[in-house]
């Protein structure tokens, strides 16, 4: 999506994406009645919670601030409020039943597409131009897509697991790192249309050379850091981590156990050997971090991944995506949830970036050392909770995308962030080293 679009031929993009992220959140929610009433973790909400929310939402920001339409619903919108209600309290609200939430949402819908009918998409309202509101709410529903995804793991409900075919390791020679040289980048956007606040503005910064991994941390190399005594070692831990480690037990990733010798996950209800060649997921930042100190390495910050990730220093400009601004395809990165798991590691060579990064989009959300924060220049828009409310040193940045986002809702500037004590997310890292100056070229 950029700047130079036909409005004709974008609403009828946006009107696919509508159907398409709506066919996901009801496919996610076929369970039985009791499934989506009930909270499975005090993590996450019911998934009727979501359900409903993810329509709330639409109301809000189509129908009454972009389309100007009589409130459907009002009584409902403290009971769908994220800020006033925590997720462990929502199973107490008067919230819509699955049936009546089915019913909401369809009816919110409707008008919803005769808003995108109407609507001016050439206005310099910021809230109207190039589809802006469409697709805070395109992007909205699959990150609570996503948020159910991980609702429905936690929940070991069987019967989700999607095998779909996902490319094989090719083989080839390759490095285990990649040498990004010194220099400024521009990190951040001023010119995707459907970028939220966070990413905004683009602005210079400047990265001292560095080393950062070709591919994700896979579960081997993972299994090799517990093996090696990593969990009972305090030298590789952040001191709130190894508090957190000895408080709640931390032993392994989220999900595994071990058999006799051999390490075993639980995926979707289904227990099954842990795949050595895979990224490691669901990984908390601090477990992210001690492995990289015990590797000898360190997690990258931000302003690197962004780099390593999305600059083509030919072109001196910003990618889309790592392999440049051409849509995802199977064949360049693993989204969108064809397979319920992380493709090989390896498996899309295509899809490198400038520098020879691989499966820095797709597989997994990967963690960085940066806290959240805006901007040089940030504004808020089009709410203040959407970002703003969260910047500060409790929150870590997770770059990338997983397996489960949708291509709708990432691209190389997309910023996601979570306590550095989050594991149920569908998450894990890269390693980085400083260059020396013999090193860098």
């Amino acid at each position: 999506m950029n700047n130079d679009f036909d409005a004709d031929r974008l609403k009828e993009r946006i009107a696919t994406q509508l159907v398409a992220v709506r066919d996901r959140s009801l496919a996610y929610t076929e369970a039985d009645d009791d499934v989506l009433v009930r909270q499975h973790s005090a993590l996450m909400s019911p998934l009727v919670w979501d359900l409903a929310h993810v329509g709330n939402y639409e109301e809000l920001w189509v129908l009454r601030e972009a389309g100007g339409i009589t409130p459907l619903r009002p009584e409902i919108d403290d009971l769908y409020d994220a800020f006033k209600h925590p997720r462990r309290d929502r199973p107490s609200l008067p919230i819509l039943g699955p049936g009546e939430a089915r019913q909401y949402i369809s009816g919110v819908r409707g008008r919803t597409l005769d808003v995108l009918d109407s609507l001016d998409f050439t206005a310099p309202d910021p809230l109207h131009h190039a589809g802006f509101v469409f697709g805070l709410v395109i992007q909205h529903e699959h990150q609570h897509d996503e948020t159910m995804l991980a609702t429905l793991q936690l929940s070991g409900r069987p019967g989700l697991v999607r095998e779909g075919v996902l490319p094989a390791t090719p083989r080839r020679d390759a490095p285990a790192e990649v040498l990004v040289p010194a220099g400024r980048f521009t990190m951040g956007t001023s010119t995707l249309p459907w970028a939220y606040d966070n990413e905004r503005p683009g602005h210079p910064v400047d990265v001292p050379a560095f080393f950062i991994d070709r591919l994700p941390v896979g579960n081997a190399a993972y299994t090799a850091f517990i093996d090696d005594g990593g969990y009972d070692d305090e030298r590789w831990w952040h001191p709130a981590g190894w508090r957190w480690r000895r408080e709640h037990d931390i032993t392994a990733p989220l999900f595994w156990t071990r058999d006799g010798g051999a390490w075993w996950r639980n995926r979707f209800g289904r227990n099954e050997p842990v795949p050595g060649d895979e990224p490691v997921q669901h990984v908390s930042w601090y477990e992210a971090d001690a492995y990289a100190r015990w590797a000898g390495g360190r997690l990258p910050t931000e302003a690197e991944w962004e780099k390593a990730c999305g600059w083509d220093p030919v072109a001196g400009r910003a990618r889309r995506y790592p392999w440049g601004d051409d849509d995802p395809t199977p064949g360049l990165a693993n989204l969108g949830h064809r397979a319920a798991r992380p493709a090989p590691l390896g498996a899309y060579p295509a899809g490198a970036s400038a520098y020879g990064v691989e499966q820095m989009i797709g597989e997994v959300w990967e963690w960085t050392s940066s806290s959240f924060t805006g901007y040089p220049g940030f504004r808020s828009f089009p709410y203040r909770e959407y970002s703003e409310v969260f910047f500060g040193d409790d929150y870590r940045v997770l770059r990338g995308g997983s397996w489960a986002a949708d291509p709708a809702a990432v691209r190389t500037t997309f910023r996601n962030w979570d306590y550095p004590i989050r594991r149920q997310i569908f998450t894990g890292f890269r390693c980085a080293r400083s260059a020396a100056p013999e090193e860098a070229g």
